[in-house]
């Protein structure tokens, strides 16, 4: 063990090539990535990293520069339980949620990094280990695509190895989401795995009336039908819609999970890394899901989540989606006929390009 001497957060504006569109974050035309790199006193390093759709990036590098060196000053890196929980009391009373969550998220994934490299193991192996190749599905963020670009966007997917896609829906009028989705259905052709992401786009009522008339193109899941505070309206949505529900990417704690996966209100459990507190939780929520026999899927940071779902037996599908990162790490994730595939590197082996990285420092 090793103690902890160096903590160097980072903070950069990734633009985009093209302007993003949802249902409720409108256009996306950057997005805002916080790192934090760790030193043990041996010298050796791990990378945590988190990241938001264009703003509060900088509240993030303030709680990661001003107050994670002083809660973790001299303290062992390896003990990584216990530091979790050191920062989770430290902040929980302006924290519970937001940017600190988002920062104790970069800092546990760096952690877990920093332990596996020292172990020389995978991190996914590390973890426990459970298949390395991991099903996987091409997110197209995409609501204001015409169809012929969005189907031509699908068929570059296909052509990169994805076997599973998924579209944005919550538009302003159903029909033209249905339209969409009918089009997209014919395009793939039967038992294709095809999801739709309304962005909590709906109300209760409206998602049960928008999963009802999805019924017949056979979808894997609707994601995200409502607001994220309503776990009584999403267990509405999966009784009364008829559709299976992935919810999770906007809850953060394994505690908001645990409510959810109580009340039936998830079909798919789907924690992203970078924002419910970290590998930590996440792979708790995912024995949670496993507890209750249900899979688990997952919303953005691909490159690291691919560890962790290839240590689940209960995974189902990894989401890729890039908003830039891509450009600034030396392998991006390798998918191959439907599968990614969790790299055989140390920690979660990803290298940044720190020197690219600068040019854009925020």
């Amino acid at each position: 063990m090793a103690k902890l001497a160096a903590i160097e957060p980072g903070f950069y504006r990734i633009p985009l090539s093209t302007v993003l569109t949802d249902s409720m974050h409108g256009e996306m035309r950057a997005f805002e990535l916080n790192t934090v790199r760790l030193r043990d006193a041996d010298g050796a390093e791990g990378v945590g990293y988190t990241y938001t759709v264009g703003r509060n990036g900088a509240a993030i590098d303030a709680i990661l520069t001003r107050e994670m060196p002083e809660i973790f000053a001299g303290e062992e890196a390896d003990h990584i339980e216990r530091l979790w929980q050191k920062a989770w009391w430290a902040l929980h009373y302006g924290g519970r949620g937001g940017p600190t969550v988002l920062a104790i998220s970069a800092f546990d994934m760096a952690l877990w990094d920093l332990k596996a490299r020292r172990a020389g193991l995978p991190l996914w192996n590390f973890l426990g280990g459970f298949d390395p190749k991991v099903p996987c599905y091409a997110g197209g963020i995409d609501l204001d695509l015409p169809l012929d670009d969005l189907l031509r966007q699908t068929d570059g997917n296909l052509a990169k190895g994805f076997r599973a896609i998924k579209m944005k829906v919550g538009r302003e009028r159903l029909g033209e989401d249905v339209a969409r989705v009918k089009a997209m259905r014919a395009h793939l052709g039967e038992e294709f795995p095809l999801m739709v992401d309304a962005n909590m786009k709906w109300t209760v009522d409206q998602a049960i009336r928008a999963a009802r008339a999805l019924q017949p193109y056979d979808l894997t899941w609707i994601e995200e039908p409502t607001i994220p505070d309503d776990p009584a309206g999403h267990a509405r949505i999966v009784r009364d819609g008829g559709v299976p529900i992935a919810a999770g990417e906007n809850l953060r704690t394994l505690w908001e999970f645990k409510q959810y996966i109580a009340a039936e209100a998830v079909t798919y459990p789907e924690p992203d890394v970078t924002n419910c507190g970290g590998v930590t939780p996440f792979m708790k929520i995912a024995r949670l899901a496993e507890a209750f026999n249900l899979p688990v899927t997952t919303h953005g940071a691909h490159d690291v989540t691919v560890h962790l779902l290839a240590a689940c037996p209960n995974r189902s599908f990894l989401e890729a989606h890039g908003f830039g990162l891509e450009r600034y790490i030396a392998e991006p994730l390798r998918v191959e006929e439907g599968f990614a595939i969790a790299p055989d590197r140390p920690g979660h082996g990803i290298a940044f390009d720190w020197a690219g990285l600068d040019k854009i420092r925020a």
